[in-house]
């Protein structure tokens, strides 16, 4: 069939052929400006992580939920009690539940369930319907709404009792509103702490935070349904697009996703979570978000210890919708993050996860206290990655030295056949060292 007679085909093919043009111009370009950065962070650590358990949690409506569980060391478990539940028991200790967002999986969580275990804290992660591992649901299953009652299901069935501590990043902490909403009794006698991560309420458009959001939020709109409807239909097509625009594909996921240089292999890592979503689920998704409005179950949370984090460059959910939050939940603390887009638990995870270790441990505490929440004070604080910064920075000035070097190497023969004399390239050098010094200053 020709490209005429099949638009999908068209599509595809007009793809391909601007893909493979403008991924060599940005893959340039992406490796003058970021390969330094990129390669001076990047990490020999293994991403993915291992389950002690893995559970299915079956909904009323038949999809099978994928669920995973990270089991603490007990000596971890015991040294987080003592001193901050009401008996020292670990038995006492809240259980976490990690939801992901939009196009994600649970798998975007793994530095945050190994942070959580080793503070000796439960986890519960869980694949939303129609992503990762989990089943799909009928097309008007994809709401809102119907992911609340998913995490309802996912709390009856693997935490039945004790005291919890919902984490949910963009669509996952709407997810928790949904639930606040669905049985308000559960959040206020079991829910001790919350964390509200890169996420929104409601009242507000989302992907509202620039010009690049807003363009994505139109094509969507406008091609969404049409395009991926018809991809979704041609796995192979889809498959093959990817593997001819790699570098553009990594690029947009950088970009969108990411406001400062990570190692390639998270690129690469949240670029297979989010385009491993198959694209009718993508698509059958994009209603739900249209006129949503959660802002009233923000108040179900205001006796719980409550974090709302994000990050200043984040396109899709922009500060403005963390403030919503913070607005509508008394005594929030709310931490914006410099330098941060989006997909921050995977940008900065070293602070996302001390964070959430600290919120565990004050929600345990203020639970064994009995302290009233509501009535402290809110808290805001700008954070930049202090750490990330001058580690980037420092790695980034060794790889300058050494292209100086070499460029002074390569001079330097060059100088020996023209007659440079040695104060002359001493004088070279000593402007060379001056201008390191300077960006050291200016760096610290």
């Amino acid at each position: 069939m020709s490209s005429r007679r099949n638009p999908v085909i068209g599509i595809a093919a007009a793809t391909l052929g601007v893909a493979a043009g403008v991924a060599a111009g940005i893959a340039a370009d992406r490796a003058g400006k970021h390969r330094a950065a990129m390669a001076a962070l990047e990490t020999p650590e293994l991403l993915d992580i291992t389950p002690d358990e893995e559970r299915v949690v079956l909904t009323d409506d038949g999809v099978a939920l994928h669920v995973e569980i990270d089991l603490p060391d007990p000596g971890a478990a015991r040294v987080a009690a003592d001193g901050s539940t009401r008996h020292g028991r670990p038995d006492e200790l809240p259980t976490v539940v990690l939801t992901h967002g939009y196009c994600l999986s649970l798998r975007c969580w793994v530095y945050q369930r190994r942070a959580l275990k080793e503070a000796g804290y439960r986890v519960v992660s869980w694949d939303q319907r129609g992503h990762g591992q989990s089943g799909r649901g009928a097309r008007d299953s994809y709401t809102i709404d119907r992911l609340g009652q998913d995490l309802h299901a996912v709390v009856a069935q693997v935490v039945p009792e004790g005291d919890l501590v919902l984490v949910g990043h963009s669509m996952g902490g709407m997810t928790m509103l949904a639930l606040g909403e669905l049985d308000p009794v559960l959040v206020v006698e079991r829910v001790v702490g919350a964390a509200f991560v890169a996420t929104s309420a409601g009242g507000l458009m989302l992907a509202n935070g620039g010009r690049v959001a807003t363009m994505g939020r139109l094509m969507l709109e406008r091609l969404g349904p049409g395009v991926l409807g018809s991809l979704s239909h041609r796995p192979e097509l889809f498959g093959r697009m990817r593997r001819v625009a790699r570098d553009l594909e990594h690029f947009l996921v950088e970009q969108n996703s990411f406001a400062s240089p990570v190692p390639r292999s998270v690129v690469r890592y949240t670029s297979d979570i989010l385009l491993g979503t198959p694209l009718d689920v993508v698509n059958d998704y994009l209603m739900t978000f249209d006129g949503f409005d959660k802002r009233p179950a923000l108040l179900e949370y205001r006796h719980a210890v409550v974090l709302v984090f994000n990050g200043r460059d984040d396109v899709l959910t922009p500060p403005a919708h963390s403030e919503l939050i913070v607005e509508g939940i008394p005594g929030a603390e709310h931490i914006v993050v410099n330098d941060a887009g989006h997909v921050i638990m995977l940008e900065h995870p070293e602070l996302l996860d001390a964070h959430l270790v600290q919120l565990v441990d004050q929600s345990a505490r203020a639970r064994a206290e009995q302290i009233e929440v509501s009535t402290q004070p809110r808290v805001r604080r700008v954070v930049t990655d202090v750490a990330k910064n001058r580690r980037q920075r420092r790695l980034e000035s060794e790889a300058a030295e050494l292209a100086r070097a070499g460029r002074g190497a390569r001079r330097g023969t060059s100088a020996r056949g023209s007659g440079d004399s040695e104060p002359a390239k001493s004088a070279k050098a000593g402007k060379g060292g001056k201008g390191d010094a300077a960006e050291r200053r200016t760096g610290t």
